[in-house]
């Protein structure tokens, strides 16, 4: 009994302390009450494609709408072939056939929410990557109408982790609010990325465990993600975010 004082004791400290810290914040914020009132527009962030001569790819991560905005964002990934005239954006929503094609503007507002640039390529290494993206896009397993589901998952954010794992190279996992990245595809219950150098364990994104050179060390409960990153010191805080460099 003892014990398991303890669990639930650790379970408060390092899981709802943050959540609920985070929902009185979020409660008290001005933002807009409807996907009607949000601003979907470009946030400014990328250049004119004709601008950049480049292939390019990027990572981004915006805080989503309603309440859940408390604790959880969306995710969505930008390609631009070298010399191409257009970027190419890829998210997965909850409507229709999921997987969508520039629906939005690449760097657009997310339910009025500033996009956080989580990991930006360019040149030979960028041009390599897409045509992979794009393939694992194009197999990934939820794409069909039905394969969305808000938590624990496959969600929007389920679907960036699924390349971020097949394309290590890109070198980066989503941020700890990303709810859902943790959930396997297919409902597997362990991973190993395409370079082995991260491995992840999962009871259908409800509770798991990840380790590795980008993931650090990570702790899952309902989707809530804890941890530390050992390469680039720092805290990932559940529903807050990462603290660190």
């Amino acid at each position: 009994m003892k014990f398991l004082k303890s669990i639930v004791g650790l379970f408060i400290v390092i899981y709802l302390v943050p959540t609920l810290a985070s929902a009185g914040v979020w409660y008290m914020r001005d933002r807009p009450q409807s996907w009607r009132e949000a601003d979907w527009g470009s946030a400014g962030i990328l250049p004119r494609p004709q601008d950049v001569s480049e292939a390019t790819i990027h990572v981004f991560s915006a805080t989503t709408g309603g309440m859940k905005g408390s604790v959880a964002s969306h995710a969505w990934i930008v390609t631009k072939a070298a010399n191409a005239g257009h970027y190419n954006r890829y998210d997965k929503v909850g409507w229709g056939a999921p997987v969508r094609r520039n629906n939005y503007a690449p760097d657009a507002y997310w339910y009025s929410n500033t996009p956080r640039l989580v990991v930006s390529l360019q040149g030979a290494e960028a041009a390599r990557l897409i045509p992979r993206i794009e393939a694992v896009i194009a197999a990934y397993p939820h794409s069909e109408a039905g394969g969305y589901r808000m938590w624990p998952g496959p969600n929007s954010n389920t679907f960036v982790a699924h390349i971020l794992r097949s394309v290590p190279e890109l070198g980066v996992v989503l941020p700890p609010d990303a709810i859902g990245r943790d959930y396997l595809p297919d409902g597997r219950f362990f991973a190993i990325d395409a370079d082995g150098r991260d491995v992840h364990a999962t009871l259908y994104g409800l509770l798991g465990i990840s380790a590795g050179a980008r993931s650090g060390l990570e702790l899952h409960a309902l989707g809530l993600v804890a941890g530390v990153d050992i390469v680039r010191p720092g805290l990932k805080i559940p529903a807050i975010g990462r603290i660190g460099f």
